[in-house]
């Protein structure tokens, strides 16, 4: 295995922690990054005290001048993960929220998809990995600024898998139903109070209800896909759409 340095965003928790540790345990040196330094170096050194490799770094996928210090890193893969969610009737949903999950989930991977693609074209290699959602496909009441930036992450994957498609860079985008994660138990508390129903009932009718699996997705699936997208027998696999929805759209 070729042992590379990967960058991913909103590492400090949930699913880009899982993923940070996992293929940090594969051999990679992964850069951990979040909105606050704090979070991410705990990721980090959780890591190095296992034995990895690992670095921590502040990142605002929101902000040019933060994703401007990316110039002085190596970057071979590309992990853009960093989320959000708001549940809201979109008459009630703050303009300026739904504003904010765009720039993060949609305008931020371009951000940093931006910064990072000089020096992959000129290494000759990148892959790029974004973690969309079964929202990325689908939709659910509630959540018109999550869906939209999931569903626009998908077109964009497609038109960048076509301008570098003349060098062995490729980019994909992993699209799961739900993980149990801090901000699925967040959006649990949310649909709870906006449909009126018990925690426990969203989890059984709204979010696992659709998956004939029935059982939320773990950390340990999508780092493997991830290791599977970044490893060699993937660099003719670009521009897809994996999705992890327990059968949920084949019905």
């Amino acid at each position: 295995m070729t042992t590379r340095t990967l960058l991913i965003t909103g590492a400090g928790s949930g699913i880009g922690a899982g993923i940070a540790r996992l293929l940090a345990e594969a051999g990679h040196h992964v850069i951990v990054t979040d909105i606050a330094v704090d979070p991410a170096e705990a990721v980090a050194a959780e890591i190095r005290a296992a034995g990895g490799s690992a670095s921590a770094l502040a990142l605002d996928v929101t902000r040019d001048d933060s994703v401007a210090v990316l110039k002085d890193h190596r970057i071979d893969v590309l992990v853009n993960n960093a989320g959000l969610q708001h549940v809201s009737r979109l008459e009630d949903f703050p303009i300026d929220k739904w504003n904010f999950l765009v720039q993060v989930m949609l305008t931020g991977v371009a951000r940093l998809t931006q910064a990072v693609l000089p020096g992959m074209r000129e290494r000759g290699f990148g892959r790029i990995v974004n973690i969309g959602s079964i929202h990325s496909l689908v939709a659910s009441k509630y959540k018109s600024a999550y869906v939209a930036a999931k569903h626009g992450l998908v077109g964009f994957s497609k038109v960048i898998a076509l301008e570098t498609a003349d060098t062995d860079i490729t980019i994909n985008t992993i699209c799961p139903t739900y993980v149990k994660t801090p901000l699925v138990d967040r959006q649990i508390a949310d649909q709870a109070r906006t449909h009126g129903i018990p925690e426990a009932q969203v989890i059984s009718e709204i979010m696992l209800k659709p998956m004939p699996k029935g059982v939320f997705i773990s950390f340990e699936e999508l780092a493997g896909i991830t290791g599977f997208l970044i490893g060699p027998h993937a660099r003719n696999i670009t521009g897809q759409t994996i999705t992890v929805d327990g059968g949920w759209t084949i019905q």
